[in-house]
């Protein structure tokens, strides 16, 4: 199973993909798209698509996770931010990709075990967990930090959903007996 980690921005989006093999997590790439500042928005968002899109067809992962993103002051920032995180939403979701999202908090607090943690402990943890990573830059470092996040909670949400699947086989099987 491979996995796409997204850390989205308008000016460089990070992504990172992994491979899931029992417990282990591998790194198999890692990189930036990076958007030229002096294109209007729209171009900026249909060069970050296409290139978004390349690296999914590149890489043709099974499931993609992505940052959420946290509401700045200046109100125009935040909102082409946002406009930047729907493309990255939608690439691979045109690809028909199981997208999750997760807080900063939530992806820093599975990495470090902390909430606030810096980019240089996220950096030294990716590092840690997935060796022979050669980290391109910080935003392709939070990327894989997002792939190992979602590893580790979709572990989590496939153990609840085999436990709930189990009730309910036992649930139908007493009623079967029953009637």
């Amino acid at each position: 199973m491979k996995l796409i980690g997204l850390d989205p921005g308008l000016r460089a989006t990070g992504w990172g993909v992994i491979k899931i093999e029992g417990n282990n997590l591998t790194h198999v790439a890692d990189g930036t798209v990076r958007v030229p500042a002096n294109l209007k928005l729209a171009e900026r968002l249909a060069t970050l698509f296409k290139s978004l899109s390349s690296v999914i067809e590149t890489y043709r992962p099974n499931e993609a996770a992505v940052e959420e993103t946290f509401v700045n002051r200046n109100p125009a920032s935040t909102l082409k931010l946002g406009q930047a995180r729907g493309v990255v939403l939608l690439v691979p979701a045109l690809s028909e990709i199981h997208v999750g999202e997760y807080p900063a908090t939530v992806v820093k607090k599975s990495l470090v075990g902390a909430g606030h943690a810096d980019k240089g402990q996220i950096k030294m943890m990716v590092k840690t967990l997935l060796p022979g990573a050669f980290l391109k830059s910080t935003d392709a470092a939070d990327a894989l930090a997002v792939a190992i996040c979602h590893a580790h909670h979709r572990r989590s949400q496939i153990r609840w959903e085999d436990g709930a699947q189990a009730v309910h086989s036992r649930e139908l099987a007493d009623k079967g007996r029953l009637e």
